[in-house]
């Protein structure tokens, strides 16, 4: 593994911490609850560049939903509806 791939891999941790910190510290994201749409928890995690050309800000999010899956895999999270938010199990 280079160093930037050691990294890159240290971003991911901290930034899968981050999104289940907040998760835990936000009540709409608790066990039974309404949950977060993606976008707003993109937003209020504070991994919003802003706009540019080609990359928006919702292009952005796709980092945070590929964090969410991950967090589904292990069976920390779950999606209430298909297109819909995002809680804790």
């Amino acid at each position: 593994m280079t160093p930037f791939e050691k990294r890159g891999n240290e971003i991911r941790v901290l930034a899968k911490s981050l999104v289940w910190e907040f998760m835990h510290a936000t009540s709409e994201c608790h066990p039974g609850k309404e949950g977060m749409r993606l976008s707003q928890m993109f937003k209020k995690c504070g991994f919003d560049w802003g706009g540019y050309p080609k990359t928006t800000s919702g292009n952005q999010q796709y980092w945070v939903a590929a964090i969410l899956w991950e967090l589904k895999a292990e069976g920390k999270v779950e999606r209430i509806s298909e297109s819909g938010p995002w809680r804790l199990v």
